[in-house]
């Protein structure tokens, strides 16, 4: 294959999705890194989220792009397209209008060629893309979710975190429940911040105002994606429910508690092993995209959040570290793992593609 000498082989990327979404996608990504030497990798992602993604170490850039919006021209070919967006139509053909030389993704019927392995609904995120991706020769680790702490001092450092919104309402807590852990929190002495992008400044208010916390623990809109990464990184404990922030606690191995509902965690919650973090879910499904809190997150009671966030808070002050006990680091990462998602490695896997 014909590859210009005076630039790099490029892959890019699709993930045009919210912070949680690139969060999952991370070790995925880091396979494409690691087979990928001297290429560049793009990542197309909502402009919001390049922070977070260039923190990974496995991307070069970030090209703004949102869901399934036609992408902008680019400054160059395409030799790899990778789809780590969906498996419809939709996000195959957005990709082939770059006209790559190759493209990764899963088989659709529907789009002639795509001959990658078949969708599973019932999948973890993390272990769908890390599949994808090792049916194509990348060695993908379900387990490398980690990040480094971003170069930013914490507006609440050894705070607790308590983010109250989500991308649908049938994944919000209600705000009232969300201020009696607060209150109950700061009765046993814990320092409490709330936070919340704009759009949530209301809910981030009424939990701050049940929860007793004056004017300086009301974050909402104070946070963009580095500042609210290097709060959950430093903080003492998170709370929240099925979205962004959660991630970003199994990320930075801060402790957390995680309101699931109506998605089961088996779908999207941390890998199994990382004992610091808790989560409740009530054993219902439902629909993720509704427009009323979830029944099956509503039977998580406040008194239970409260009673798994001492828990929490307990462990540390007794200090009990499981995920860095000697057995842990004997095996490697420090906390069981997940299998490794291995794939046939070798250049014949890559379709001639330049190394």
């Amino acid at each position: 294959m014909a590859v210009t000498r005076d630039r790099p082989p490029r892959a890019l990327v699709l993930r045009a999705l919210g912070l949680g979404d690139l969060l999952t996608a991370v070790p995925a990504l880091r396979a494409l890194r690691r087979g990928l030497p001297g290429w560049r990798i793009t990542l197309a992602a909502p402009r919001r989220v390049a922070p977070l993604a260039l923190l990974s170490g496995a991307v070069d850039d970030v090209f703004p792009a949102s869901g399934l919006a036609p992408l902008p021209p680019l400054d160059g070919p395409v030799e790899l397209a990778v789809n780590l967006h969906g498996s419809g139509p939709e996000s195959h053909l957005l990709l082939e209008s770059l006209r790559p030389e190759r493209m990764i993704a899963f088989a659709n019927r529907d789009v002639p060629g795509s001959d990658g392995p078949a969708w599973r609904a019932q999948e973890h995120e993390v272990e769908r893309w890390c599949r994808l991706v090792s049916a194509h020769g990348f060695d993908a680790d379900p387990a490398d979710l980690d990040l480094a702490p971003p170069p930013l001092a914490s507006p609440a450092p050894g705070a607790v975190v308590i983010h109250p919104g989500a991308g649908y309402p049938a994944r919000c807590w209600p705000a009232e429940r969300y201020g009696a852990v607060a209150a109950a929190l700061r009765a046993r002495g814990e320092r409490v911040v709330v936070t919340g992008g704009p759009a949530e400044a209301a809910t981030v208010r009424s939990v701050a105002l049940l929860g007793g916390i004056g004017p300086g623990g009301d974050l909402s809109g104070r946070t963009g994606a580095l500042e609210l990464a290097a709060l959950v990184a430093r903080a003492k404990l998170v709370i929240c429910g099925d979205t962004g922030t959660g991630h970003l606690a199994t990320a930075f191995r801060t402790p957390s508690v995680l309101l699931f509902g109506p998605t089961p965690p088996e779908l999207w919650g941390p890998p199994p092993g990382r004992a610091r973090h808790q989560v409740l879910w009530s054993g219902r499904r439902g629909d993720p995209r509704g427009g009323v809190p979830d029944p099956g997150l509503l039977e998580i009671s406040a008194d239970r959040v409260a009673e798994a966030a001492v828990r929490s808070l307990e462990r540390l002050e007794g200090g009990i570290h499981d995920e860095k006990s000697a057995r842990g680091r004997d095996r490697g990462r420090g906390l069981p793992r997940l299998a490794p998602v291995r794939g046939p490695a070798g250049p014949r896997h890559l379709g001639g593609l330049p190394r």
